[in-house]
């Protein structure tokens, strides 16, 4: 039986020979927190209201799985696109210098032969513009003003490289967890020429440098991305996490032909309520299971960006055990 580290790193190559579906965030052992995420998020919580250190305000409702921007017309980062140099204060989050040590101590505690120390980059390029101008605004600059709106991405993007070349210097991990959804349930958010325009050639500079340090790319969008999945591999993503039902994965499966692994499968806001049952939870993971998991390059899974980020804990527990259920049966492996 392979470690759930091998079993993943076999999941994900082109001819790689897994013995079971890898279990959701099994083989991941997340850095958590890490100095720059605590420098830049450490003040989000539940419940409560926080401005971070781009100057966006972040509110958490007490039944939201997590934190997003509140915009008004006043408290916007960005006001006028044109002049950003002047509105924002990009923060130095890699000149952090602090806690490095503990950090680097967690994660010598990890057991690299069965598990891929894995650190998290949330609030990627398109997500941060929209953090700084609200949504309509980011949308409606990258057609009205894109050479504005692209040279502020470049800028995002810089400070992502830092972010990254850090992370991997401290902490040497074994993949990056980067966060940057384009889309929603059953669309991208914009036109795929507009992502292939301003997102495309900036991730794959981001991506290329993250491999260049031989580390994996895992990229999260719980979103309708199926216009843009072959561009998605095209810049080096080793598996997309969050790739929702409402994609036609079986049919992505055959296209990529093991050049990027989909994690996912399941409906997580159909699940993650307080009165899912648990018949109706085993159907779901068993449903992901048998319907994706033949095709190769498949790990079932909710399609939040953490490990068990659901808002009801139930929910996550009985979908690994139903894909532990599944792996006995079909591979005779628990």
């Amino acid at each position: 039986m392979l470690s759930p580290k091998d079993n993943f790193l076999e999941t994900i190559r082109s001819d790689g020979k897994p013995d079971r579906l890898v279990n959701q965030y099994e083989p991941i052992a997340m850095v958590l927190p890490d100095p720059i995420l605590i420098h830049t998020r450490g003040g989000v919580a539940r419940g409560k209201t926080f401005i971070d250190p781009w100057g966006v305000t972040l509110v958490w409702p007490e039944d939201q799985p997590a934190s997003a921007p509140f915009h008004t017309e006043e408290n916007r980062v960005i006001k006028d696109i044109v002049n950003w140099r002047n509105e924002l204060r990009i923060p130095d989050s890699p000149a952090v210098s602090v806690g490095w040590d503990e950090t680097a101590e967690r994660v010598a505690k990890i057991d690299r032969s069965r598990y891929l120390a894995t650190v998290l980059m949330p609030t990627g390029i398109f997500e941060r513009t929209h953090f700084l101008m609200g949504f309509e605004a980011a949308l409606t600059d990258m057609l009205l003003e894109p050479e504005a709106y692209a040279d502020l991405c470049d800028a995002i993007l810089e400070t992502r490289i830092r972010i990254a070349e850090i992370l991997i210097d401290k902490l040497k991990p074994d993949a990056v967890l980067s966060h940057d959804d384009w889309g929603m349930k059953t669309s991208l958010f914009m036109s795929p020429d507009a992502w292939r325009e301003f997102f495309k050639p900036r991730y794959k500079k981001l991506y290329d440098y993250i491999h260049s340090r031989d580390v994996l790319v895992i990229h999260h969008a719980d979103s309708f991305l199926e216009p843009i999945v072959p561009d998605m591999a095209e810049i080096g993503i080793d598996v997309w996490q969050g790739a929702l039902p409402q994609n036609d994965i079986a049919r992505l499966q055959k296209e990529l032909d093991g050049r990027m692994a989909l994690m996912g499968g399941l409906d997580s806001a159909y699940l993650d309520r307080p009165d899912s049952t648990e018949e109706e939870i085993r159907i779901e993971a068993r449903r992901a299971c048998e319907s994706y998991g033949p095709g190769g390059h498949f790990i079932p899974s909710t399609t939040y960006g953490v490990p068990g980020d659901t808002i009801y804990p139930h929910i996550d527990q009985i979908v690994s055990d139903e894909i532990e259920r599944y792996n006995k049966e079909v591979f005779h492996i628990s």
